[in-house]
């Protein structure tokens, strides 16, 4: 049975995960998550920071692999 989706991305010559892809796009997605939760002051009731941060960034994988890159 075939897989729909590709197996690999590529940029010019070289071949990468879509999980690579997923990842940088999460990162960034969460930063900007976190920015906001800073210009509207919420992150000031947020004990542990740095790993809501990495929750954020698995919530937003999480949506990424399920509504637009599948790997």
């Amino acid at each position: 049975m075939s897989n729909p989706f590709p197996h690999e991305l590529s940029a010019g010559d070289v071949y990468f995960s879509p999980m690579l892809l997923v990842i940088v796009l999460a990162f960034f997605a969460a930063g900007i998550t976190v920015l906001i939760l800073n210009k509207i002051k919420l992150s000031r009731y947020i004990f542990a920071s740095p790993y809501v941060f990495v929750a954020i960034m698995v919530l937003y994988m999480v949506l990424i692999d399920a509504f637009w890159i599948k790997f």
